[in-house]
C-alpha cells in the first residue's frame, strides 16, 4: 500500500513541475513576443517599404521565439497567411491585426512583398547550422561545406535536392507531392521549358554532395550515379544490401541511363537528366549494354524480384515505419493491396500503381484474401499513419 501512495505522489509531483516548466515557458514566450511587437514591424507597409539589413540583424533566432520566423509570419500574415507552422500561428492569432483567410494565395504577393521575404529567408538560411528546406538559394553560388549537411528524413532529402532545381522553375509532375509543396512556395515559378543544363558545376556539386550524404546516412554501399564503377566490374549482393525496391530499380536502369537511353518511365527521367554525364542517344537502337553491365543489371533483377516477394509474407514493426510522412504511409498502405491487384477507385492512387513494373490488376481481388500477414502490417501501417505529419508541415514560405 505505502509503495502505490509513493508512486503516486512521485507522479503528482512530476505533473506538478511538468506544469510549473510549461507555465514559465509561456511566460517566457509572451514576453519574446512583447519584445518582438515594441520592434513595431506591423505598421510597416511590406508592399512598399523595403526591410534593411541592419533591421534583419538585430533580430535573434535563439531564446524563446525565432524572431525572424516571426518576421516572416508578420509579412505574410498582413496578408492573411495560415501557418501550418504552430509556432507562427500562435503568435499571429494573439494579435488584434491578424485577420486569417482561408482562400489566400502566393499570387496576392507584390513584387516589394516578395523581395522583402527574399530578405528574410536568406538571413534565416544564413544561421542554420545545417542546411534545411528553404535554403537553396543562399547556395546557388558557393559550394555547401560538408559540415552543414546533416541527417533528414526521406521527403526532406528529396525537397533538399529538388530545390536545387525547383529554384529554376522545374516541374515535378511525377511526384504530386512535391510539386504541391513547391507550389506553395512564395519564390517557386514552374517553367515548362526547364532544362537541367542550366544548372551551374556549383548546382550540381551541391547536387551530388547532398545525395552523397543521404546515402552515407543510409549505411548502403552503393547508390544512384555510383554505378560507373560497375561497368567493368561486377557487382555482388552484399554491395545491394539496404537499398530499396526503388533504389534498385534506379541504379539498374542506370546502367542504361549511362548508355544513353531516352526514359518515359514516371519516376526515372528525373533522377537522371541533370547529371553531366547522362546524354539520351538519338538513335534508341544504338542503346546497348556490355555483358558485364548485362550482368549486374540481371543480378539487381533477382534481388528486386526477391525483395517483391518477401514484402507480403514478413511482419513489419511500428519502428520500421514510424518517421515516415502521412502521404508516404499511406501509399505504403496500400502497395498491400497493390501486390494482390486491387483495382484502385483513386485515380491518383491507380496511376501511381500502375506505374510500377509489378503491379499487376485483378478486378476479382477482395479483401478477405489477404494473409495473416498482411493484415497485421496494414493494421501496423494505420496506426502509424494515426500519427503521422504531413510532408507539407516543412518550414513555410
Amino acid at each position: 500500500m505505502n509503495g502505490k501512495i509513493t508512486v503516486s505522489l512521485f507522479w503528482i509531483l512530476s505533473l506538478g513541475v511538468l506544469v510549473f516548466a510549461q507555465t514559465d515557458l509561456n511566460a517566457e514566450r509572451n514576453q519574446a513576443w512583447k519584445n518582438f511587437n515594441r520592434k513595431g514591424f506591423e505598421k510597416i507597409d511590406f508592399a512598399k517599404s523595403r526591410i534593411t539589413g541592419t533591421q534583419l540583424g538585430k533580430l535573434k533566432t535563439d531564446g524563446a521565439v525565432n524572431e525572424l520566423a516571426l518576421l516572416r509570419g508578420v509579412v505574410f500574415g498582413k496578408r492573411g497567411r495560415i501557418f501550418k507552422e504552430k509556432d507562427i500561428q500562435e503568435y499571429l492569432e494573439k494579435q488584434a491585426w491578424y485577420k486569417p483567410k482561408a482562400d489566400f494565395t502566393n499570387a496576392v504577393l507584390t513584387k516589394p512583398e516578395r523581395a522583402n521575404l527574399d530578405a528574410i529567408r536568406l538571413a534565416e538560411a544564413k544561421r542554420h547550422d545545417f542546411v534545411q528546406p528553404g535554403d537553396m538559394r543562399l547556395w546557388q553560388t558557393k559550394e555547401i561545406p560538408d559540415d552543414k549537411i546533416y541527417s533528414e528524413t526521406s521527403a526532406g532529402w528529396r525537397i533538399l535536392t529538388a530545390e536545387i532545381e525547383a529554384i529554376h522553375g522545374k516541374r515535378f509532375d511525377e511526384e504530386p507531392w512535391l510539386q504541391k509543396y513547391f507550389e506553395e512556395r512564395y519564390w517557386y515559378r514552374a517553367n515548362a521549358g526547364y532544362d537541367p543544363s542550366v544548372l551551374t558545376a556549383t548546382e550540381r556539386k551541391n547536387l551530388e554532395k547532398l545525395n552523397a550524404k543521404r546515402d552515407e546516412d543510409r549505411k548502403v554501399a552503393v547508390s544512384l550515379g555510383d554505378m560507373d564503377k560497375f561497368q567493368n566490374a561486377p557487382l555482388t549482393e552484399d554491395l545491394l544490401k539496404g537499398l530499396s525496391l526503388n533504389d534498385l530499380r534506379l541504379i539498374r536502369n542506370e546502367f542504361w541511363a549511362r548508355r544513353g537511353r531516352k526514359f518515359v518511365t514516371p519516376g526515372f527521367k528525373q533522377y537522371f537528366e541533370w547529371r553531366d554525364w547522362y546524354k539520351p542517344l538519338k538513335d534508341q537502337t544504338k542503346v546497348k549494354l556490355n555483358p558485364v553491365e548485362e550482368q549486374n543489371v540481371k543480378l539487381i533483377e533477382s534481388v528486386e524480384t526477391r525483395q517483391r516477394e518477401r514484402i507480403a509474407l514478413e511482419p513489419i514493426t511500428l519502428e520500421m515505419v514510424e518517421g515516415l510522412f502521412v502521404e508516404d504511409l499511406r501509399v505504403l498502405r496500400n502497395e498491400i493491396y497493390a501486390r494482390r491487384g486491387r483495382v484502385f477507385k483513386d485515380t491518383k492512387l491507380q496511376s501511381y500503381f500502375i506505374a510500377q513494373a509489378w503491379y499487376q490488376p485483378n478486378p476479382d481481388f477482395k479483401d478477405e484474401q489477404l494473409s495473416e500477414t498482411e493484415a497485421k502490417n496494414l493494421a501496423i501501417i494505420r496506426e502509424a499513419e494515426a500519427n503521422a505529419i504531413s510532408k507539407f508541415s516543412e518550414v513555410e514560405g
